[in-house]
């Protein structure tokens, strides 16, 4: 269907899954232009990550995260699909190891019913073996609808529909200002100067910054957080079926080191959360002082430190010493051995974090006149991309 004369002018900064996501959703009711300063989508987190499509296991019932999550399930299985993508239900087993994990495992089963995640099942230990022979465990919580696909190609897929349907990716442009003009916004990205009737911000790493600048509240902080991974040497690939994963603390938001097959086979054991000097800081040896300033100063980030410093340091040892890491994936793998591992690619992830020190576990989502900034869109978020896209256009049209 064509677009009116006067439809509106929609920019989006952020060339990941879910702005190319929101922008092929508004693609046929306005004029959208894509906005990124890099040479091509997917260039951080969207393209550094598990490839996992989560079920809807963790997030607590009624919870944004939760519902979006669901909804963004079945809408990216049917878009793979339809767009003949790789998308592959191996399932997921959710390994306790001792009784205190039983009793989060059985917190886990409860929030999985009321969320309606579809099959979940409670394994004893025989059951946990039989699905997956290498893994040892007290109990497990099976969830077969768990996938895996290349993120990478679902944008790349997105951005073929933006530009199908009109809209343009204005890529290697980055923002140097935002400006609202009455009921209207300034952008200049690059050498280009536009000006919109509505502009949202899925900026990911800079999402805090790129928001102040349009004028919104300096809080939640971006903290980056690297994820280092090893992965299996081919041969070894099989010690594992499908996803295996811990069972996260509550009182920290990251889930621990886990087994993840790719779509190409390969197995990634990870990640690990350590905090990143720079906020694209993929090594460690990536530093950048004007992030490590803006971190430093945030209130948040000392009573962070002060809360978690033990998990932190845990974190950074496991990052340092590699048999520590490898003892944390032999508690769940015994059969695990040194020489069955090799280092890969490491991902960094967008953590917001609130001035009273707590980690935002939720989506966040604000409004500021004609701005929408998303401010908080971790893990879940592409598993959740359509649905996101259908929730924010939702706020658009109110």
């Amino acid at each position: 269907m064509a677009r009116s004369a006067d439809a509106p002018r929609i920019g989006i900064i952020g060339a990941g899954v879910v702005g190319l996501a929101l922008a092929r959703r508004l693609a046929a009711e306005a004029e959208i232009v894509v906005v990124d300063k890099e040479n091509q989508v997917a260039a951080h987190q969207s393209g550094h990550n598990s490839g996992v499509v989560h079920s809807g296991v963790y997030y607590a019932p009624g919870s944004l995260k939760a519902r979006l999550c669901r909804r963004g399930a079945v809408l990216l299985r049917d878009y793979c699909r339809d767009r003949n993508l790789p998308h592959r239900e191996l399932g997921k087993v959710i390994v306790a190891r001792d009784d205190r994990e039983v009793v989060r495992l059985r917190e886990l089963q409860r929030r999985s019913e009321a969320n309606q995640v579809p099959g979940i099942r409670w394994l004893s230990a025989g059951e946990l073996t039989e699905l997956e022979p290498a893994v040892r465990g007290r109990a497990g919580l099976h969830s077969p609808s768990a996938a895996i696909v290349d993120f990478r190609r679902v944008a790349r897929a997105y951005a073929a529909d933006v530009e199908a349907a009109g809209g343009r990716l204005l890529l290697g442009q980055a923002v140097t200002s935002i400006r609202r003009q009455g009921d209207r916004v300034e952008l200049i990205a690059g050498e280009q100067r536009m000006i919109l009737d509505r502009l949202i911000i899925c900026a990911g790493l800079h999402s805090d910054r790129l928001a102040r600048m349009a004028g919104d509240e300096r809080g939640p902080m971006i903290i980056a957080f690297r994820g280092e991974y090893y992965r299996l040497v081919a041969e070894r690939s099989g010690l594992v079926n499908g996803l295996v994963y811990p069972v996260p603390d509550p009182a920290y938001p990251f889930l621990g080191v886990h087994f993840t097959p790719g779509v190409d086979g390969t197995v990634h054991i990870g990640p690990n959360a350590v905090m990143a000097l720079a906020r694209e800081g993929y090594r460690r040896r990536d530093v950048d002082l004007a992030d490590l300033v803006r971190e430093l100063s945030w209130p948040g980030t000392w009573r962070l430190a002060r809360r978690h410093w033990r998990a932190g340091a845990r974190e950074l040892y496991g990052s340092m010493i590699k048999r520590a890491y490898l003892n944390e994936a032999r508690s769940y793998l015994p059969a695990l051995c040194s020489q069955d591992v090799v280092r890969a690619p490491a991902g960094v992830r967008a953590q917001a974090l609130d001035a009273d020190g707590q980690l935002v576990d939720d989506f966040r989502i604000s409004t500021i006149g004609p701005i929408t900034a998303v401010r908080n869109a971790p893990s879940p978020a592409a598993t959740s991309s359509l649905a996101i896209a259908e929730h924010i256009a939702d706020l658009l049209h109110r």
